[in-house]
This record gives C-alpha cells, structure tokens and sequence, in this order.
C-alpha cells in the first residue's frame, strides 16, 4: 500500500511538472492605458474596471491616493539538447532569460479622477 501511495506522489510530481500552462493575459498594456487613461477624466471606477484592483494603495505628500499596477514577466530560452535528469532538466549554460517588469502609477485629484499618471518599463 506505501509503495503505491509513493508511487502515485512520484507519479503527479513528474506530470505536474510537465503542465503547459499558458500565462494568462493582461489587459495592462500601453496602449490600453494611452487609449483609456484620461487625465481629469478618468475615475477610480473606471480603473477598476478595465484593469481591475491595484496591487498597492497608497498616498503621497499632498495627500493624494496614489495606485499603483505591476506586471511582471519571465521570458526563458534553452538552446541545444535536453538532459533528463531525476525530476529535472539539465540546461546548465545553454539557456538564459529575461526578466521584464511594467509599472503603471496613478495619483488621483479628491474626487477620486485621475490628476496624473506615470509607466515605468524596464528589461534585466
């Protein structure tokens, strides 16, 4: 009976590493905030709702709510043979990634309108 407990653990460690899961997609885009985003305009509501909830909440020195959006992105490549190993795939130096971060910042006037906003995109 443990050899088949084991055996099924071992079985759904191995598959579960397999998964081809596609990241899912973010409408948080440049263009989507050039063609959305207007400042005295656009309301905290309508942020809400094309983008969703922001990842941090905050205010600034003139006391103004501040909301900030964050998208992150890995982009991994392997050249050459793969290697099977125990539960793992040798790539050593054949492979290499880049790391690529996206920042959308929004400071709000006091009746919750956009009076500003920032995006920040960097690439390491």
């Amino acid at each position: 009976m443990k050899k088949i407990i084991y055996l099924l653990i071992i079985m759904s460690l191995v598959l579960g590493g397999c998964s081809n899961s596609k990241p899912q997609k973010s409408n948080l885009t440049y263009g989507m905030i050039k063609s959305k985003v207007k400042k005295g305009r656009t309301s905290q509501s309508d942020l809400l709702r094309i983008f969703g909830a922001p990842n941090l909440v905050t205010k600034n020195g003139d006391n103004n709510e501040v909301w900030s959006y964050n998208k992150m992105s890995v982009d991994r490549k392997y050249q050459g043979d793969k290697t099977w190993k125990i539960f793992t795939i040798d790539q050593g130096a054949n492979s290499s990634s880049t790391t690529s971060s996206f920042d959308f910042i929004i400071v709000f006037d006091d009746f919750d309108i956009v009076k500003d906003y920032s995006v920040i995109t960097s690439n390491y």
